[in-house]
Order: structure tokens, then C-alpha cells, then sequence
């Protein structure tokens, strides 16, 4: 058994964190305000909208403390390192989205078969000042998410939470100019049907993650193709790519080497460059089998090697 890649790629950097701690500051700042808002204009929109930001500040803890600990090394007992952490707070991240969503949909059909009355004009200033708090975090977020699956969820947690505040002001707008009470219960409506949207992005994302699914940009047709295609390479099997947490992708094979005179390490160098460069899987595992071994060594170290982690 031949190990490559140990390149770690995945660096979440002083940078990610640092976003993540202005973001917790301001949105904390803003949840006082906005509880206390919705509490005097008996706003649902409000109420929704300070009750999604009581989950941001919980969902960004979370994602902050997730990036400390992926940073700590491996250990004997956890040979990968506490990475995973970061995909179990996004799909914790998810599951808090959805409760939220039906908590909305709920005090939204019971207000809009009984419109409270509502202060309109608090209402509109409270929730243009959510809009700006919560814009001012989703920018600090925007950078890192598409590196990150757990900022990425606490970027959707934001920016749902603009949403929210978005609406609130439109209804607001409504109460104030029309007098349409419902127009608080149906923009809490629609607000929630945006926060479950974004939850099912993020927990589809990190069910696939954990069930080791192989990423979406991998072509493993393509990969399987390219690397029997590798000088000296006669057939490949039990090829495996799945991704460890945002950003690294591991990958096992098995290649069976033709009768000719390539060695070893210069397959297993090619192979890399291709899973590295083409790829971009940072961590690699490959078994070397002879073309002449008997068809029970090869089942034998097939059932070995799946055992295997790549590391």
C-alpha cells in the first residue's frame, strides 16, 4: 500500500474566523433591538425575523467554534482530525432553519385569520435597521462560502435573515399605506418558504458529505478513464472519491500494473499530478497489484484495502 497527497489544501486562516467573530458581534448587537422592536409593534414579521436572529448568533457560534476545532491536529483516537465537526454544525445549522420555518408558517396562518393590529412606523424602522445589520454580515460571510460548507450556512442564515427583514418592511410599507394588516402573516409566509429553500440546500449538501458521496465536480467516468490511461497502469477497481469536509476530497483506488518496465513510483506520481491537478483531491491512496496475481490475492487485498483510510 502506497499513501500520496498529504497536501492539505483546507485552510480556514485568521481571515474566515475573523469574519465570523464581526459577524457574531453585529448580529448580536442587533438581537436585543429587534426582540425588543417586535415586542412593541407586535409584529410577526419582527418577531419571525428576531427569532431567526437569535439562531444566527447560535448558528455562527457554532460555525466559529467548528473552524477552531478543525484546526486541531489529528489524534490516535480520531485519525482525521475533528474536520467532520464543520459538516455536523452546517446540518445542525439546517435542522434550526427548518424549526424556524414551520414556527413562521404556524403564527402566520393563525394571524392572518386574526390580523393583530400593528405599528406600522416602529415596525419600518426597526426592520430597515435588521436589513442593514444583517447585510453588513452577510458581506463579511459572502468571501469564504463557497470554500466553507459551515460558513456557508451561516451565510444562508444571514441572508434569510435579510430576507426576512426585507419583508418585514414591506409590510410595514402595506400596514402604513394601505392599511393591509395581513400583509405581516403572507410576508412571514413567503420569508419562510425562503428560509426552508436555503435549508434543504445546506442539509442536502451535508447528508451527501457524510454519506461519502463522490463530489459533484468529480466525473469518475472521467477520472477511472484518465488514470488507466496512466503509462503502466493495465486496469483500475475499487476506486472511491469522497470528500472529507469543505474543500478536501480523498481518494482510493486499486491499479493493477501491466508487464512493462514503469515503476512504481513513477505511476504513483502521475497518478497524484492527475488527482491533484485535473481533480483537485488533495489526499490519495493507491494499492498496487501485479497483472500476474491469482484472482483470490486480489480479492484478498481488495477486502483489505477497503478497510482503509485514505490519510
Amino acid at each position: 500500500m502506497d499513501h500520496h497527497g498529504h497536501h492539505h489544501s483546507h485552510q480556514h486562516g485568521h481571515g474566515a474566523r475573523s469574519r465570523l467573530k464581526i459577524a457574531l458581534i453585529v448580529t448580536s448587537a442587533f438581537l436585543v433591538t429587534e426582540f425588543a422592536g417586535a415586542l412593541y409593534t407586535n409584529s410577526l414579521a419582527l418577531l419571525a425575523d428576531s427569532g431567526h436572529m437569535l439562531t444566527d448568533v447560535a448558528a455562527l457560534s457554532l460555525s466559529l467554534a467548528a473552524t477552531w476545532f478543525s484546526t486541531r491536529r489529528a489524534t490516535p483516537q480520531k485519525t482525521f482530525g475533528f474536520y467532520r465537526l464543520e459538516i455536523l454544525a452546517a446540518l445542525l445549522n439546517g435542522v434550526f432553519l427548518i424549526l424556524i420555518s414551520l414556527y413562521i408558517f404556524y403564527e402566520a396562518w393563525d394571524r392572518f385569520q386574526n390580523p393583530p393590529d400593528v405599528k406600522a412606523g416602529w415596525m419600518l424602522a426597526v426592520a430597515t435597521s435588521g436589513l442593514v445589520a444583517n447585510l453588513v454580515s452577510a458581506y463579511l460571510l459572502y468571501g469564504s462560502r463557497t470554500e466553507n460548507l459551515n460558513i456557508r450556512g451561516a451565510f444562508f442564515h444571514v441572508l434569510s435573515d435579510a430576507f426576512g427583514s426585507l419583508g418585514a418592511i414591506i409590510a410595514g410599507l402595506a400596514i402604513l399605506i394601505g392599511g393591509y394588516r395581513t400583509a405581516d402573516p403572507v410576508i412571514s409566509g413567503v420569508v419562510g418558504i425562503l428560509i426552508l429553500c436555503s435549508s434543504w440546500i445546506l442539509i442536502r449538501d451535508a447528508v451527501d458529505i457524510l454519506l461519502e458521496g463522490t463530489p459533484s465536480h468529480v466525473n469518475i467516468v472521467n477520472l477511472q478513464d484518465q488514470l488507466r490511461g496512466t503509462p503502466g497502469v493495465e486496469s483500475v477497481h475499487d476506486l472511491h472519491v469522497w470528500t472529507l469536509t469543505s474543500g478536501v476530497l480523498s481518494m482510493s483506488c486499486h491499479l493493477v500494473m501491466s508487464d512493462d518496465t514503469s515503476s512504481r513510483s513513477a505511476v504513483l506520481a502521475r497518478v497524484r499530478e492527475i488527482a491533484r491537478e485535473r481533480f483537485k483531491i488533495d489526499h490519495t491512496t493507491v494499492q498496487i497489484e501485479d497483472a500476474n496475481a491469482t484472482e483470490k490475492d486480489l480479492d484478498c487485498n481488495c477486502n483489505l484495502g477497503a478497510w482503509h483510510s485514505a490519510r
